[in-house]
């Protein structure tokens, strides 16, 4: 009876199928560290802006409150930009003739809004409500990380479901204790930290809640 397979057949199939193995293990590892990459979640990422506005400058250096700008952060999902006559309060005093400053200028003269770049982006299909979370007593710099340092703003949590995730399950090491300290970008968990946030839990209704739930974010 003629042999149909050289007697090497079996070293290629084996090798042919641990070729085949690898590569899946190589093309799944190769997604898993695209998806959680910087690339893919945008950190560190720098949009250019009409104007270089520097956080570093106007929170670090000057002191303004995060509300100043975002005046609906506490009262709508959406934080909100600051229209032109926000940025000229100031600026029609100091610096008026600076050249970065020209789009600033012409916004309020044409009366056409800055059209300023979205630096913290979620997908479409999150619903994500920033007046709950400041309410709750989950502060600014938690997400948006050390802005005040910030010359350019730029992405500095990948905000992906693992990281809202980790925090809705235990929520406790987040919360802070009272208004000032949400909005205090230097703000540091205290020692008793687990303590205040239990009690911030209780205090605020998130005790007893499961806010792991699918329609919290997907809706």
């Amino acid at each position: 009876m003629a042999q149909i397979f050289s007697p090497s057949a079996d070293t290629w199939l084996r090798l042919a199928l641990a070729g085949v193995t690898l590569a899946i293990i190589v093309a799944i590892a190769f997604l898993i560290g695209f998806v959680t990459s910087d690339y893919r979640t945008n950190v560190d990422f720098h949009p250019a802006q009409p104007v270089p506005f520097s956080h570093r400058h106007h929170v670090g250096g000057l002191g303004l409150d995060c509300r100043y700008c975002h005046a609906s952060v506490e009262v709508s999902a959406d934080a909100g930009f600051p229209p032109t006559h926000t940025c000229m309060t100031c600026h029609s005093q100091l610096y008026t003739d600076a050249a970065m400053l020209a789009p600033v200028r012409d916004s309020l003269a044409n009366d056409k809004p800055l059209h300023w770049a979205r630096v913290a982006k979620l997908p479409d299909y999150v619903y994500f409500d920033h007046s709950i979370h400041i309410a709750k007593g989950v502060g600014c710099s938690t997400c948006h990380g050390q802005v005040q340092r910030m010359p350019l703003t730029y992405t500095a949590n990948a905000l992906t479901m693992g990281f809202c995730i980790a925090c809705h399950r235990d929520p406790a090491p987040y919360l802070r204790a009272n208004e000032a300290e949400v909005f205090d970008m230097t703000w540091k968990p205290a020692p008793n930290q687990r303590a205040v946030g239990q009690q911030r839990m209780i205090e605020r209704g998130i005790a007893g809640r499961n806010i792991t739930d699918c329609y919290t974010c997907h809706r």
